[in-house]
């Protein structure tokens, strides 16, 4: 559907239009995490964006193109672009997606080996949800709070496995009350994984298999992916 708006607005040779798909098509492949092709649709949008001059999808592009450099091992490169593109697209006035930028800001971090600067900006994605009740990605921010957490404390791991675990559970409940298999399916891979390091092989499968069974497509994608290599593990 997002190659569908794009092939439609470039008939249309409307800018803006143009802009919007552009945006939206990187979400698509960061949804899948394929940080080149994310890359490739944002700093086309940043492109156009510059050139008729759309501030805010300057922005939200170039955040989009810093979470994709993050994602193929360039976070020294990303993560300043997310940060100064998240200040620039507030300074817009624009509040919409912010916790989803932070989001995203806090997942580069740990790609980087940040933990410590990862649960900082989840905690101000967690203030902006209460806030606004902006609940796009707040599985997804639970999630990456139990996996950071984990990171930061991987020297004495067995101590925070418990907060770990809530995160991932806290994510769990969020994602099916959404009713968002995607973000469950991350989480439950994440708490099946941690499962698995404490010996609770059965208890992990029996979580995981349901929610990777209930999908019918996009077994290609790294998400589905991952979860089928460790119910593989599992068995």
């Amino acid at each position: 559907m997002s190659q569908e708006a794009l092939s439609r607005a470039e008939e249309l040779s409307h800018p803006f239009s143009l802009a919007w798909a552009l945006n939206t098509t990187a979400i698509s492949h960061e949804a899948r995490r394929e940080g080149a092709l994310a890359q490739k649709q944002a700093e086309a949008e940043i492109a156009i964006s510059t050139e008729r001059g759309f501030p805010q999808w300057i922005g939200m592009g170039t955040i989009h193109r810093g979470w994709a450099l993050a994602e193929q091992g360039q976070g020294e490169a990303g993560i300043p672009l997310i940060r100064a593109s998240l200040a620039g697209y507030r300074a817009t006035g624009a509040r919409l997606q912010q916790t989803d930028f932070l989001r995203e800001l806090a997942e580069s971090y740990g790609k980087a080996g940040q933990a410590d600067e990862g649960l900082t900006v989840l905690a101000e994605a967690l203030e902006a949800i209460d806030a606004t009740g902006e609940r796009l990605c707040e599985a997804e921010v639970y999630r990456l709070k139990g996996e950071l957490t984990l990171e930061k404390f991987k020297s004495r791991k067995s101590k925070v496995e418990g907060e770990a675990e809530g995160c991932f559970q806290k994510a769990i409940d969020v994602a099916r009350h959404q009713q968002a298999k995607s973000w469950e399916l991350r989480a439950a891979t994440s708490l099946a994984r941690l499962w698995q390091g404490q010996g609770k092989q059965t208890e992990a499968h029996d979580l995981l298999a349901p929610v990777y069974d209930w999908f019918t497509e996009g077994f290609d994608t790294k998400d589905l992916q991952d979860a089928k290599t460790l119910l593989e593990e599992l068995s």
